[in-house]
Parts: C-alpha cells; sequence; structure tokens
C-alpha cells in the first residue's frame, strides 16, 4: 500500500481521503459541523466512523487533529488504517470494534494552529469548570518573554529566555510553557475557561458510541516531541499502577517500544492538566479504560516552542502582511509535519504495530 498516498497537503483534501477510505470500507459515518468554515471556506467537522459492532464490548478509538496542526500526521495515519484489509480483519477476529474520530479541532487542522478557534489548547480544556482552575505560576513569569511586543523577538528578548532556560533549566522551561494555564486568554497553551465546542462535541461521541463497551482503549495520535520519527508511547490515564501496567503490558513490545510517563518522570511530555482522555471516565463510567497518546518527533523542544511563539504572535497581531502568515504557517507545519516519505513510513510502521498491539491486548484477561 502507498503510505504516501494516504497523507494530504490540506485540512480539505485530509477530509476527502478519510470520508472516501471509511465509506468504501463500509463502516459507519456521523459528521459533527463545526460553526465556522475552514481558511479555504471549506467545512469543518469532526467526522467519525465506526468500523464494527456498535455493541461490541471491546472499542478501540483512534483520534487524530487534538492539536489542529498535528492532524497532518493523524489523518495519514487514519487513512491508511481504514484501506489495511489484513489489520481491519485484525481487529474483526478479535471482537474489537474501531472508532475512528478524525479531526479533534478542524479549526486548528485548516489553519495550521494548535489551537481551537478560541485560542484552546483542546488538550488542557477538560476541567470542571465549576471548581477553581489550575494556577501555573511559572507560565506568568515567561508570557511576556514569549509574546513580546515586537516580532521577530529582539536581541534582548531571546537573550532573556536563553537566561531563563540557563537559570531554571530546558525541562522547567517546557513545563512553564506547555502545562497549561488559565489566566491568559490570548496565550500560549491556554486552557479557556469554559469548554469548547470540541470538548461538547468529543463528549457527545463517546456518550454515543462508547456506553456499550466493557473496555475501551485509546490511541490519541500527537506529533512535536521527542526526535524525529520516533514514535513515544505515553501513558494517557489517571495515576494508577494498575491501569499504567495494563499499558506497558499491551504496548511496550517486550521493551522494544517502551510506553513512558509524565507521571514518573520518563516521558518527554512535561505533568499536563485538562486532558480531553479525563472525559472518558465521565461519559463512559462503565468501561475499564486503557490509553496513549502516540507522540512522533518533529523538531527539538526549542524550535517546536519558537513555532509556537510565532504562530501565538501572529494571532495577537492579524493584520501583518500575506507574506508574514505564509511564513508563519511554513514555520507551523515543519514543526508539526515532516514531509519526506522517510518519515511517513516511519510514522506508519510504528502506528500499524501499536494498533495490532492493541487488539491483542483488549482480549487480554
Amino acid at each position: 500500500m502507498n503510505t504516501h498516498a494516504a497523507f494530504s497537503a490540506s485540512y480539505a483534501a485530509a477530509r476527502a481521503k478519510f470520508l472516501e477510505a471509511a465509506g468504501a470500507a463500509g463502516m459507519a459515518l456521523r459528521s459533527y459541523e463545526h460553526p465556522l468554515k475552514g481558511r479555504d471556506g471549506e467545512t469543518l467537522a469532526m467526522d467519525v466512523a465506526l468500523d464494527g459492532s456498535p455493541d461490541a464490548a471491546n472499542l478501540f478509538i483512534v483520534s487524530s487533529a487534538c492539536h489542529g496542526v498535528e492532524g497532518y500526521c493523524g489523518s495519514g495515519v487514519q487513512v491508511y488504517a481504514a484501506r489495511d484489509a489484513e489489520w481491519r480483519a485484525k481487529a474483526r477476529a478479535g471482537g474489537v470494534a474501531v472508532l475512528y474520530i478524525h479531526a479533534l479541532n478542524p479549526y486548528g487542522f485548516s489553519y495550521a494552529r494548535r489551537t481551537t478557534h478560541e485560542n484552546v489548547d483542546l488538550n488542557r480544556n477538560f476541567h470542571d469548570f465549576s471548581r477553581p482552575l489550575p494556577v501555573n505560576e511559572a507560565y506568568r513569569e515567561v508570557h511576556d518573554l514569549l509574546l513580546p511586543a515586537q516580532w521577530p523577538p529582539t536581541h534582548e528578548n531571546e537573550a532573556a529566555i536563553a537566561a531563563y532556560i540557563d537559570t531554571h533549566g530546558v525541562t522547567r522551561y517546557q513545563a512553564a510553557v506547555s502545562q497549561g494555564q488559565h489566566e491568559y486568554a490570548d496565550g500560549m497553551f491556554f486552557g479557556g475557561t469554559e469548554p469548547t465546542w470540541n470538548n461538547h462535541t468529543l463528549r457527545e461521541v463517546l456518550r454515543t458510541f462508547g456506553r456499550r463497551a466493557r473496555r475501551i482503549a485509546w490511541m490519541d495520535l500527537h506529533t512535536g516531541l521527542g526526535p524525529s520519527g520516533l514514535g513515544e508511547r505515553i501513558f494517557a490515564g489517571e495515576n494508577d499502577a494498575k491501569a499504567l501496567a495494563r499499558a506497558r503490558a499491551w504496548w511496550d513490545g517486550g521493551g522494544a517500544t517502551p510506553v513512558t510517563s509524565f507521571y514518573d518522570g520518563s516521558s518527554s511530555s512535561a505533568h499536563l492538566t485538562g486532558l480531553l482522555w479525563t472525559a472518558i471516565s465521565d461519559e463512559c463510567p462503565q468501561a475499564e479504560y486503557t490509553g496513549m497518546a502516540m507522540e512522533y518527533g518533529t523538531l527539538p523542544i526549542l524550535d517546536m516552542i519558537s513555532a509556537l511563539r510565532a504562530d501565538h504572535w501572529l494571532h495577537k497581531h492579524p493584520d501583518m502582511p500575506p507574506e508574514t502568515h505564509a511564513a508563519v504557517r511554513r514555520q507551523m507545519m515543519d514543526a508539526f509535519y515532516v514531509d519526506t516519505d522517510e518519515w511517513r513510513t516511519q510514522i506508519v510502521a510504528q502506528a500499524r504495530e501499536a494498533l495490532f498491539q492493541t487488539v491483542d491486548g483488549l482480549g487480554s484477561p
């Protein structure tokens, strides 16, 4: 099968490929239309395809574009899987229904942004908003440095950030920036002050398709952290020893493909708050849940943060000339999608391995 052909250069093309592949495979399709249009005036939607019985005891969710621009990778994996006869036969034989959620954040996918149309990081938006929200005091220290008055940043601004990193280290800098914050609506990794459209819609999808399952596995596809092309399997669940042990039994490949966790410091990810998988306990409380984020590496962490800084600065200053918009979009694409056949082949091979492992895991005692 042609790996390259599963990937797309625009959201509209990716959506068309996904709907065509799922339809040709006879999957049950449902679309949840976004209230806004895309960058090129196209319809935006969270599209859902169910491959298997709606009454299956074992449900495997495969989702893309939680962080919009990362959907260029995740959508390709989903399209490839929908066309993969051997994989689909494996799932059927294992009694596993597969729920593909294409474009959790279609707006960000279309506009090559990581955020929703509200500038919200969807994977920091799953909180009980009737209660006090977490406070990221470290972000307060860096907000004005991250988004200065002018762009490109001055030498003084870059020197100040370098000094912060020299004093506190790259790990604290990454955590300060990416943990999530709820105070600066125009800032980076903003978790919002209320549920987004995407949050409400995902919960509806989980209620509709997940409440009859006894066991639910979830692989959420991401890019941006780690060595280029390496898919880090990051545990996505409560800080629970049994759940982590189950995830490692399913996905670590006897140590060949280790499952990391930010709870024990083994992950490239900082300790995050407001993660989307927490919706499972609310919407599908009857199911045993096992989840991971598949995080594919692209650029070094400081280059990735630089791209996000540029994107957020442009969001605050939208009247910049078209060439500035084009340059920032290119920078974002380079930070979250490596446009080479070698990288795409690595991505699909690792995803496919995890797909097969998940069916075996769901079928285990």
